[in-house]
């Protein structure tokens, strides 16, 4: 690398500056504030773990996406997180070891080998809920409202959620006899939405008519709230796992419906984003122009067996940085008190006074020439009758003039 080049970063891995950086500090303690009043209380876990720890449950997929290191204390494998539910899962189960509901949020920078799209970035600042210990639809809708209000708080609109249930495509498959080779072709199959393969792999596997065809209808289940009437009828002889699960879905747009009677839902049974650890309702949103989820979640109960308690679980994740690029961009207005470089005990004392109410003081160098209005300053401190005064300064340029 040449002296010229040995400022760049890596590709994918971004610094944030000034005014960015504060209004991403701005965001994360708003949302901070909002699952406070939810009732969700913060954790912060490491940034590296032993492998092993990382890459259970949830994690099994994240192996590609994991940066791996020695430990030189223990010799083991070790691993930075590239996402932070299994961490979250495992300080539920192993630390916490409470009963009933826990709340849990979380904040902080994710470091993944490779971006989720083109362009993307490889070290996202990634904020997200958990909620463990119940196994209801209830549990299910109180993050996926919360998720909603995230969005709200960070002045995303036009808003569109989808929804779907890996529970649906599990017990076709159970009832079909399956295995796992025929199950991952599938599941391949689904995700293109490719129907002349799936209706040959259908046919070469001879499977029982009515299994065929529930298969072949998860394809075209996909579109508006209504799309779940039309499944009660293709998939009617599926048994009592698809009808459970067609309701649960039923039941949070229902719900939805009350709150926001305007929101856009699209229901696709045949959406299975995270199959191999969710295990329930899987829901994302996306905005006009984003190709990516600005949000997903979704259950995924019993990930924490592995850590010695197994827990119904629910969440969802976001990454602020892609926040803030999609809002608005809200006006930061800097304001400030400029002192002069005088060595007097008085001006001391008046600065610490000054801070200690909140003001912003920046305090003038020997040697250095600086319009106060450069740096943000719109008042002065200036000797007045043997005090130290705050004057108004009207007449200085702006920080960005």
């Amino acid at each position: 690398m040449s002296a010229e080049d040995r400022w760049l970063l890596p590709e994918g891995i971004e610094e944030i500056l000034p005014p960015d950086a504060a209004r991403m500090e701005r965001l994360r303690r708003e949302l901070l504030d909002l699952y406070e009043c939810w009732g969700y209380e913060l954790v912060i876990p490491p940034l590296i773990e032993f492998l092993e720890s990382l890459l259970t449950g949830t994690g099994n997929d994240l192996e590609l996406q994991t940066f791996k290191l020695t430990d030189q204390l223990s010799g083991r494998m070790m691993g930075v997180r590239a996402d932070m539910t299994p961490q979250v899962a495992r300080i539920d189960a192993h630390l916490l070891k409470r009963d009933g509901p826990v709340r849990l949020c979380y904040m902080g920078t994710v470091l993944r080998t490779r971006a989720d799209g083109f362009g993307g970035s490889r070290s996202p600042y990634q904020a997200g809920v958990e909620l463990y210990g119940h196994r209801g639809h209830e549990s299910d809708l109180e993050v996926l409202v919360l998720m909603l209000e995230t969005l709200r708080v960070a002045g995303i609109g036009a808003v569109h959620l989808d929804l779907g249930h890996v529970a649906v495509f599990r017990a076709l498959v159970r009832q079909a006899g399956l295995d796992r080779e025929h199950e991952g072709l599938l599941f391949e199959a689904l995700q293109r939405k490719a129907l002349p393969e799936i209706r040959q792999q259908l046919s070469a596997w001879v499977l029982p008519a009515p299994c065929e065809q529930a298969l072949l209808a998860l394809v075209e289940l996909n579109g508006g709230p209504e799309v779940l009437d039309e499944a009660d009828l293709r998939l009617a002889v599926t048994g009592e796992d698809v009808r459970d699960a067609l309701a649960t879905l039923r039941r949070l747009v229902a719900a939805l419906r009350r709150r926001w009677p305007e929101l856009p839902v699209h229901i696709d049974l045949a959406e299975l984003r995270g199959y191999h650890y969710h295990t329930g309702v899987l829901f994302a949103a996306y905005v006009p122009g984003q190709g990516q989820a600005v949000a997903q979640g979704g259950r995924y109960d019993e990930i924490a067996q592995v850590f010695g308690r197994a827990r119904p679980a629910t969440g969802f994740s976001t990454d602020l940085a892609t926040l803030l690029l999609l809002a608005p961009a809200a006006e930061i207005t800097t304001t400030g008190i400029y002192a002069p470089p005088v060595e007097d005990a008085a001006l001391e004392r008046r600065v610490a006074a000054l801070r200690s109410q909140g003001e912003r003081v920046i305090c003038a160098l020997p040697g250095t020439v600086v319009v106060p209005g450069i740096l943000g300053c719109d008042r002065l401190l200036v000797r007045r009758d043997g005090e130290w005064d705050v004057v108004s300064l009207p007449a200085l340029p702006a920080a960005n003039e």
